[in-house]
């Protein structure tokens, strides 16, 4: 039986975080809590390239520019997508989350998504280093696991 497991072995590595500027109170704090677990596991800050973008629904067009450049092994999307008052939140989390699914199918690179869709301001928080912890960091953890993943895993025929 041949079995593969990603390692989270950073070093040499180099990964792009988009965050989006909107709801920016969560989004600078997971943004931090990335660049944070990117150069924890071993990345050499220099070779974090970080873009911004207006919102949750420019993070995949970013995301794609990107990650098809060939100048980075994956691309990680910061956001924070929270309900307001109308069913904007389900629509924008919805297309952003099928936006960057599509671009790391495309691309073949990983596209992490690292984007909040929470009820509330305090439940984002909490999760951008409050009680539950940073998601940030952990997407910076699933980049560096799937890129070793990818390396490791037999190439497709096509």
């Amino acid at each position: 039986m041949t079995s593969y497991q990603g390692r989270l072995r950073g070093d040499g590595l180099r990964v792009a975080v988009v965050t989006s500027r909107f709801n920016d109170l969560v989004t600078d704090r997971l943004r931090a809590g990335c660049v944070d677990g990117l150069t924890r596991h071993g990345m050499d800050p220099a070779s974090i390239v970080e873009a911004s973008v207006p919102g949750a629904l420019e993070l995949p067009l970013a995301a794609q520019r990107l990650a098809g450049s060939g100048d980075v092994d994956a691309v990680i999307c910061i956001g924070a997508v929270i309900r307001g008052s109308t069913d904007h939140h389900i629509h924008v989390g919805g297309q952003c989350a099928a936006g960057l699914a599509r671009v790391q199918l495309d691309t073949g690179i990983p596209v992490i998504f690292g984007v909040l869709t929470t009820d509330d301001v305090a439940a984002a928080l909490e999760r951008a280093g409050g009680k539950m912890g940073n998601k940030g960091f952990e997407a910076a953890a699933t980049a560096i696991e799937m890129v070793d993943l990818l390396r490791q895993l037999p190439k497709s025929a096509g």
